[in-house]
């Protein structure tokens, strides 16, 4: 009896079962991210089929790239310090209060995560540019790139501490607060040390997402500013030189795969399991709450507002001058008059049916994953973590371009255009798993155990109580698998037909063309897709909103 409680402990599928759901996502990474990285890179550092170890020695001991190795490091960690500490006090508020709005505020801070990076771009430059509203010039230095990045990730942290912060039962400060502590002592010994893990898990994807900052940095940064990420690109698609950028690939690989496992055994350390909370969060009930939570509300809405303010505003500007809705009517216009471009409502139609395919696999691979991670043996789990979080730190150009040229077998699948979703999906996996594993991780045991007694068998026990405690992470995880599809470029941009583009690629298509008019309709169309973004993200967010009955 001891035995059997303990393997229900351990993992309510058994050995055997544990090991299934493992292998089904470590196949899936297998075929789509290990075999076309490990073949683009084989091919990249050797010459007539053998390697040549000559290329490395040269490209590691070039100060110039040993320079962009060094930048793309602190400026990742700048951009992560800097973003949990602005997205703390509004995961807060968004975990602990109900107010007028709050799913439509919470729905507005992921927009930002999920527009194009030429377009933000721009917005920025318009802000503190050559040209910016405010008179400074912040172009090619440290502070702008930062900022970017902050505005780009800060839904990361409101909405992963948050959502792992509202399951936290508020009696345990309570109790803390009764006992004589003050509300600095009771959140610095109670809560703060039930966030560890989410805190964990959104400061890595924080990071990683900063470590391979590519639009950012190819717009507002320089020659001196440069990730290795604009450099993979600048490599292979200006100087052709497939061996410099398949050798700072596999550095990027290496850099994050030690930072992966380092994260890896701080995880295993710090998760805890706690009471979750079974009631809606309430309305501030005094004036000092009150201000609190308008103040960080205001804060927020500076934050994500004035970019997208200006990127709303530059889209009514019309290119013959005033305001107007020249730009979006340019958009139904350009079609006739440019092949480059496809008409917006079939850009925008493919760009939902992709996503709703990406989130559908990103979320099935997710939860095997993140169950794997919870179950399996601490060897094991830590491992399969480092493998799921690879694709974050891989060059999405490195993936576009590995899929064209290793997946042609078994099946070729090159001319699939299952290939977009399944590239959108990679991208995102790790952050369904982030999003879903503390909150598999903190499910009590004696939970299934009692299931178990009462005749469940593991697999229903499983169903029952560990999805039903993590369905709004799951649905969370999902929202963020459809955004991250809504708005990837870089992997699209090699594997998508002339007659099947996404928002963005149409997007970039536009940029590309001369003059104030396409520019325009670039920007008005990146106001579509951050409306469409935010009515999706809105959607789930009702659905995910918790009732009175439930755990």
């Amino acid at each position: 009896m001891d035995s059997n409680r303990s393997l229900i402990g351990r993992s309510p599928f058994g050995g055997a079962g544990t090991a299934a759901v493992v292998a089904v996502p470590a196949l899936f990474l297998a075929y789509f991210f290990l075999y076309p990285v490990a073949t683009i890179t084989y091919r990249g550092l050797t010459t007539d089929g053998r390697f040549n170890p000559a290329v490395l020695g040269d490209i590691l001991s070039d100060p110039t790239l040993q320079g962009v190795a060094a930048f793309t490091l602190w400026q990742a960690v700048i951009s992560t310090v800097l973003t949990v500490l602005a997205g703390l006090p509004a995961a807060w508020i968004f975990a602990r209060f109900d107010f007028p709005g709050k799913s439509l505020m919470r729905a507005a801070t992921l927009v930002p995560f999920v527009l194009p990076t030429l377009v933000v771009g721009t917005a920025f430059l318009a802000l503190i540019g050559p040209r910016g509203v405010t008179g400074v010039d912040l172009t090619g230095t440290l502070a702008i790139i930062v900022i970017a990045h902050v505005f780009y990730n800060y839904a990361i942290v409101v909405r992963g501490v948050g959502t792992y912060w509202e399951r936290i039962d508020p009696s345990l400060e309570e109790a803390a607060r009764s006992l004589g502590a003050s509300r600095t002592q009771a959140f610095r010994t109670i809560t703060l040390p039930l966030l560890r893990p989410a805190i964990a898990s959104t400061s890595a994807l924080v990071f990683l997402f900063s470590f391979t900052s590519f639009g950012v940095i190819l717009l507002l940064g320089d020659i001196h500013h440069s990730t290795i990420e604009v450099e993979i690109w600048r490599q292979t698609t200006a100087y052709l030189r497939l061996d410099i950028a398949s050798t700072l690939a596999v550095m990027q690989l290496i850099g994050v795969g030690l930072i992966l496992m380092l994260y890896g055994r701080y995880q295993m350390r710090t998760t805890v399991q706690f009471s979750h909370r079974a009631s809606l969060p309430p309305r501030p009930a005094n004036r000092h709450e009150r201000t609190a939570v308008w103040s960080i509300l205001g804060i927020s809405g500076a934050l994500v507002g004035l970019p997208l303010g200006i990127l709303i505003a530059r889209s009514m500007m019309q290119p013959q001058g005033g305001i107007g809705f020249a730009n979006y009517l340019n958009l139904f216009r350009l079609t006739a008059k440019s092949g480059a471009f496809v008409h917006p409502v079939e850009a925008i139609v493919n760009s939902l049916s992709f996503a709703v395919i990406a989130a559908v696999i990103g979320v099935t691979i997710g939860v095997l994953a993140s169950a794997g991670l919870s179950y399996a043996r601490p060897r094991v789990a830590r491992t399969f973590d480092l493998l799921v979080m690879l694709p974050l730190g891989t060059s999405a150009v490195t993936i576009g371009f590995g899929f064209l040229v290793a997946l042609d077998w078994p099946v070729d699948l090159r001319t699939s255009l299952i290939l977009i979703p399944i590239a959108h999906a990679l991208v995102a996996i790790p952050f369904v798993v982030r999003t879903i594993s503390p909150s598999m991780g903190s499910v009590q045991h004696h939970l299934r155990e009692a299931a178990a007694t009462l005749g469940a068998t593991p697999a229903k026990a499983w169903w029952t109580i560990d999805l039903r405690l993590v369905s709004r992470s799951i649905l969370v995880g999902g929202a963020f698998a459809f955004a991250i599809s809504m708005g990837e470029f870089g992997a699209t941009s090699f594997i998508t037909r002339p007659d099947t583009p996404t928002i963005p690629i149409a997007i970039f298509r536009l940029l590309g063309h001369p003059g104030s008019t396409p520019f325009g309709a670039a920007v008005a169309l990146s106001v579509l897709l951050m409306f469409i973004t935010g009515i999706a993200v809105l959607i789930i967010d009702s659905l995910r909103r918790p009732t009175a009955g439930e755990l």
